[in-house]
């Protein structure tokens, strides 16, 4: 006779069945999709996404794990994890679910449009219906203080308005002076980063990055996307995307970000493949991964001295460059209006401005319309520019056509966590430097597979970072890693 944890483990595999469906069909239609097949995979994607919340939180599975008991190592952490699932999932309706997969798919199509012909007011109207499902699903999920902070919790654990202002206050002055220092230096000089480069040699070249640092291409590939993005449906199968623009470190850059979360993903244990269990805990972990490989090991000295030359002899335009010379320029700080291309010290400005306009949609602070005209100011406001036009500025990102609200500050976590993580990593592998001028980067992904990537979702998130850590999240290994840096760069 079956055991009620075995009833339930097989239901759940029939919701991560329906879920990989949802994720390669998603997957396709940032990638293959004919345009013409936007309708008809919204609709798809609407009743799949319906289909796996009613068997979620189906009277059924409920009872499977109310009378589950642990039978395995690691049986008690997937119960909590599936718990918190199951919580969650009840407080929504199916229809709300439908609906907010069936408009996400259509908004993603609109979005791709109006940011091509930078027209904010021909994606308004679908912006607006998608705060208003925002707003349904944080009035049934529950809030004690703030309706962002039921949105929040579903990407972070337990974190909070309150909290991501904490963060953003204690890193705003020590940055805003680093940054006015750095201002009155001579400007750095990337010019050469930018002109016509072949596609097909980004590819090569982005690709062979991507694998030397660790990502499995026997499990896993790359494509392009409108938005780079990394996706999933199983330990064995994890998708990269990038996107090539005129400037040289977009796609560069954008692949080692996006092989930081394959990385992670990858690194969950097989047995724990299709489980509650594997993939990355929350999205500010996940995303100190993608800043970790992108910015402190990819933008580094040590870095650029093994593979500058290669980047030279496929792009024969940039051998003028010396070593440091690349260095510094790949690390220009610069306002700048893309958040993804942003550098370091002025990234987290780029959140703020998404954050604080969410809870002001969220609030009835201010309506969608005028969203432009308040995104500008903010623009103005934190980093002293003006978006020329909508695609440059409140259309540049892809989230709010999924509806991912209450996301953006999971980024600017992360970059906290990457410099926290790499502080705990440094002190048993001491000779990073080394290592990545040797083009050696098996013992830095073995660490962070050993303490971060094979726990999966075993730990809660701030669990988690105390564990490896020894402390809560908090800003000093980051701002004390970016003053080292960048005072040497610009040589205050």
């Amino acid at each position: 006779m079956s055991s009620a944890l075995t009833d339930l483990k097989t239901r759940l595999a029939d919701v991560n069945a329906l879920h990989a469906a949802v994720t390669i069909m998603d997957w396709d239609q940032q990638t293959y999709m004919p345009r013409g097949g936007a309708d008809a995979r919204a609709q798809h994607l609407g009743i799949l996404s319906r289909m796996a919340h009613e068997t979620l939180v189906a009277d059924d599975t409920r009872t499977a794990l109310d009378k589950a008991t642990p039978e395995a190592e690691d049986d008690e952490a997937m119960l909590r994890v599936v718990r918190r699932h199951i919580d969650l999932a009840t407080k929504l309706p199916s229809s709300l679910v439908e609906e907010k997969t069936r408009l996400a798919a259509i908004a993603h199509e609109r979005w791709v449009e109006a940011r091509a012909n930078s027209d904010f007011n021909g994606f308004a109207a679908t912006l607006e219906k998608m705060f208003d499902i925002a707003k349904q699903e944080a009035e049934y999920l529950g809030y004690t203080e703030h309706v962002y902070d039921a949105l929040l919790d579903q990407y972070e654990q337990g974190a909070t308005a309150a909290e991501v202002r904490t963060m953003f206050e204690s890193i705003k002055g020590p940055q805003v002076e680093l940054v006015k220092a750095i201002s009155e230096q001579p400007q750095l000089d990337d010019s050469k980063l930018y002109g016509h480069w072949n596609e097909s040699d980004q590819s090569e070249f982005t690709q062979m990055l991507v694998k030397s640092i660790g990502f499995d291409f026997n499990r896993g590939r790359q494509d392009t996307a409108p938005h780079p993005f990394c996706t999933g449906w199983s330990v064995g199968d994890i998708r990269l995307t990038t996107r090539y623009k005129p400037y040289i470190g977009s796609a560069i850059f954008g692949s080692l970000h996006e092989a930081g979360h394959g990385m992670y993903e990858q690194g969950s244990p097989m047995t724990w493949d299709r489980t509650p269990l594997a993939g990355g805990v929350s999205l500010g972990v996940h995303e100190s991964q993608s800043r970790t490989w992108e910015n402190i090991v990819g933008r580094s000295k040590p870095f650029w001295s093994h593979f500058l030359p290669a980047l030279q002899a496929k792009f024969p335009a940039l051998s003028g460059f010396d070593l440091d010379t690349f260095y510094r320029a790949i690390n220009k700080v610069e306002p700048s209006y893309i958040r993804v291309e942003a550098d370091e010290l002025t990234y987290n400005l780029h959140v703020l401005v998404r954050f604080e306009i969410e809870c002001d949609v969220l609030t009835g602070k201010l309506a969608v319309k005028d969203l432009p005209e308040a995104w500008n100011a903010k623009y103005a406001q934190y980093l002293g520019i003006t978006p020329r036009n909508d695609a440059e500025g409140c259309l540049q990102d892809v989230h709010w056509s999924m509806g991912s609200i209450g996301y953006f500050p999971t980024y600017s976590m992360g970059n906290l966590l990457s410099y926290q993580f790499w502080h705990a990593l440094e002190r048993d592998v001491p000779d990073t430097e080394e290592l990545m001028a040797k083009g050696e980067f098996a013992p830095i992904l073995g660490w962070l597979t050993d303490h971060i990537y094979s726990a999966g979702k075993r730990f809660t998130p701030k669990h988690l970072i105390k564990r490896v850590t020894g402390k809560p999240i908090g800003a000093d290994d980051y701002l004390a890693g970016l003053d080292k840096k960048y005072r040497e760069i610009y040589r205050l």
